[in-house]
């Protein structure tokens, strides 16, 4: 509890408050998310509470609330209804123990350090992934929206559906009407930027609604909630279950981590503070293993009700706290509340949360930007709107690596020259007036040699040669990009010396760092590149070795 020491008793009373005005956030939230993620209301309130604690507890940031997310709603949903059926008790069950793994899974990223896996998910692949979760969410609750039922894995599947069964046989027009009035709740404070939530809002005028009109009858409502806090429910769950959430639970920690690390860095920085990603990472894992074990589902940091926090007058996780005890002093005291609750509101709640995850200005910003990321964004949208949430994790990883290998697979690459006016060795292309070395070619790879684009530096040295009209007898590679070399890279390189070498010129490298010339001399080039083939700066390189070309010997 690092953020006891130094607390100061004139923040008591501002976290005391903040406490108070983010649980008009948290119950409506809870119970939304949980039912995003085909789970009873109560599951979301226990996923709510105990993770607040712990995090309190453990975690690093100053203040960072924890608890259910949108994001995370149709994964959860994707790994455990072909398990269990939506609601049951089996379900929740399962839903803890998913948890349970992601939490195991961060704490032994946490152990080794693994934070930077996070970097796995550039963010063009973000944004296309969230935008794909936004649809995804939308359309999963659309129905309970209309007062209707429709059934559909992906989102398009189930829009689809949605538009047959209302030419059919229309909608529930009390459910349509809470729920649009719902939404319109929710948006008039961002509008009109007041710092009240509008989920607040929005459950106590629709619950009045329901109450005062006696429109428990027509319209689905949450009912009441069990009254007590927090107990395990891992019951009744089998090897093959465990199995095959195992999978799963390590694609939703990666994003639980990502998204986790991003606002509390975001945060820290806005008070010139850093944040130890390994110790967020252990706290976030103790976090999910608690709710896990606790009724609750895997949970992450929220970035709505983080600010909320924040503008409420929040110094310290003592504000989480208060949250939390206050949340359960809901549910064991007055449970009976959400009797009037429909669920059209929530449905909304999760709708307006969904269309947050959506960032207009970055998309557009990228599609001016690059183009070529911007259909990766794309991708990612299409495979998690059309092939599944999960799968979407995948295709997500996997585009940014595939990403990645571009990159590295076909580097920028230049041919340097000499500018008497500018210290330095520069590149052509940009600089037309700089002047070749006599009887040098100099040239740059800006990235590391792997068996992917050892053929490529190859091929670009020999089209210098080969374009080359002056007599070369050196070729100065300004090695300084060149970070790492494996053994099928090496080969190209053996190959090209030799190709060199039958054309008279010999290879040789600047500003070479120290590993990966040990890697040259560990694959057994000592002789082929001996200690005369390697120089501290492209300056001495040139130095010397037009003083050989003029007649002089090297030093």
């Amino acid at each position: 509890m690092s953020w006891v020491r130094g607390y100061d008793r004139d923040w008591i009373r501002h976290d005391l408050l903040a406490g108070a005005a983010l649980v008009g956030m948290l119950i409506p939230a809870g119970m939304a998310y949980a039912q995003a993620a085909s789970l009873p209301p109560a599951a979301g309130l226990y996923a709510t509470i105990v993770p607040l604690l712990v995090y309190a507890a453990l975690g690093p940031s100053r203040i960072l609330i924890l608890g259910p997310d949108s994001a995370l709603a149709p994964m959860i949903a994707a790994a455990v209804l072909p398990l269990a059926g939506a609601g049951s008790p089996r379900a929740i069950a399962l839903a803890g123990l998913l948890a349970v793994f992601i939490g195991v899974y961060l704490l032994l990223a946490a152990l080794f350090r693994l934070g930077a896996l996070t970097g796995l998910l550039s963010g063009p692949i973000r944004l296309g992934y969230l935008g794909g979760i936004a649809l995804t969410v939308a359309a999963n609750q659309l129905p309970t929206l209309l007062g209707i039922s429709a059934p559909g894995d992906i989102p398009w599947e189930r829009l689809a559906v949605v538009v047959g069964v209302v030419a059919d046989r229309g909608v529930n027009v009390v459910a349509f009407l809470l729920g649009l009035g719902s939404l319109v709740l929710i948006a008039a404070p961002r509008v009109l930027r007041w710092k009240v939530p509008g989920a607040l809002f929005a459950v106590v005028g629709s619950m009045l609604a329901v109450w005062l009109a006696a429109l428990t009858d027509r319209v689905a409502v949450v009912g009441r909630l069990p009254q007590g806090l927090p107990l395990p429910q891992l019951a009744g769950i089998t090897l093959p279950d465990a199995l095959g959430l195992l999978a799963p639970a390590a694609g939703i920690a990666l994003m639980v981590f990502a998204d986790t690390s991003v606002l509390s860095q975001s945060l820290a920085s806005r008070e010139g503070l850093s944040v130890s990603g390994t110790r967020e990472m252990a706290a976030l894992g103790a976090a999910n293993f608690a709710t896990g074990l606790f009724g609750g589902f895997p949970v992450s940091v929220s970035s709505s009700r983080t600010p909320v926090a924040i503008d409420a007058g929040g110094r310290t996780q003592l504000t989480g706290v208060v949250a939390a005890l206050l949340v359960a002093v809901f549910m064991a005291a007055v449970p009976g509340l959400t009797v009037y609750l429909p669920t059209a509101t929530l449905a909304a709640v999760v709708i307006g949360a969904a269309f947050a995850l959506v960032d207009p200005r970055a998309i557009t910003r990228l599609w001016r930007m690059s183009r070529g990321e911007s259909l990766l964004m794309f991708a990612t949208f299409a495979g998690v709107t059309t092939i599944g949430v999960l799968q979407g994790i995948v295709i997500a990883v996997a585009l940014s690596l595939l990403d990645f290998i571009r990159q590295a697979w076909n580097p920028y690459r230049a041919e340097l020259g000499d500018r008497p006016d500018v210290p330095g060795y520069h590149d052509l292309s940009r600089h037309p007036e700089a002047q070749r070395v006599p009887g040098l070619i100099l040239a740059r790879f800006d990235a590391p040699l792997f068996f992917a684009n050892g053929p490529v530096f190859a091929a670009f040295i020999r089209g210098l040669v080969e374009a080359e009209k002056r007599a070369v007898t050196h070729v100065v590679v300004a090695a300084e990009p060149l970070t790492g070399i494996d053994t099928t890279a090496l080969d190209e390189v053996v190959l090209l010396d030799d190709w060199l070498d039958a054309h008279g010129i010999e290879l040789v490298f600047a500003e070479l760092k120290g590993p990966v010339k040990d890697k040259l001399l560990q694959f057994g080039t000592v002789e082929r590149f001996g200690p005369d083939h390697f120089y501290p700066t492209v300056s001495a390189a040139v130095r010397d070795l037009r003083r050989e070309d003029d007649g002089g010997s090297r030093r």
